[in-house]
């Protein structure tokens, strides 16, 4: 992402902040508007044509802010993003407001891999093991892989923490080939 992308997204996140906004909505809302924009050809070149005065374009995006139920700092965001031209970039912006909206709220992205699927009581457990090694609370995504054989194996921003059967199979047969 770009550093103009982060800029934008700790100014939304410092907004929302000061404001006490549902951070969670105020990014449900800037993907509905991200997909909605992305999703329509006419919408897009409405707001990047130049012939088309300023106030038509806040007109649109007011219609559309109403029929998404937009806050209005939401709106105001995405007017000055449309304001400056980088309506191009809003994607990334978004994905850089969800990363710094969950740091402002003590959560942390964690990757688990596992051999089978898990239960509601074992992913509940993993879940509280994983918030200790984090230290904060944790948003999980699952994956499956058949040949870890046994375990998980957690990602936590760059660290990974590797639990599984096949790794610790890999340890002991580098153990007995050094004895």
């Amino acid at each position: 992402m770009s550093v103009l992308s982060l800029r934008y997204a700790h100014a939304l996140a410092s907004v929302a902040s000061a404001q006490k906004l549902d951070s969670t909505a105020a990014l449900q809302q800037l993907n509905d508007f991200a997909e909605t924009l992305a999703g329509s050809s006419e919408l897009h070149e409405v707001f990047v044509n130049p012939s088309i005065s300023a106030s038509q374009k806040l007109k649109v995006l007011d219609a559309i802010a109403g029929k998404i139920g937009m806050f209005p700092q939401v709106r105001n965001f995405v007017a000055v993003v449309m304001d400056h031209g980088r309506l191009s970039e809003l994607t990334g912006m978004v994905a850089e407001y969800a990363t710094v909206s969950d740091e402002n709220a003590g959560l942390a992205e964690a990757e688990i891999t596992s051999a089978h699927a898990l239960n509601d009581e074992d992913r509940a457990q993993l879940e509280a093991q994983v918030a200790k090694l984090a230290g904060s609370r944790i948003r999980a995504t699952y994956s499956e892989d058949k040949s870890l054989l046994g375990g998980a194996v957690v990602r936590i921003g760059s660290t990974v923490y590797d639990g599984s059967l096949r790794a610790q199979l890999d340890q002991l047969k580098q153990k007995l080939v050094n004895a």
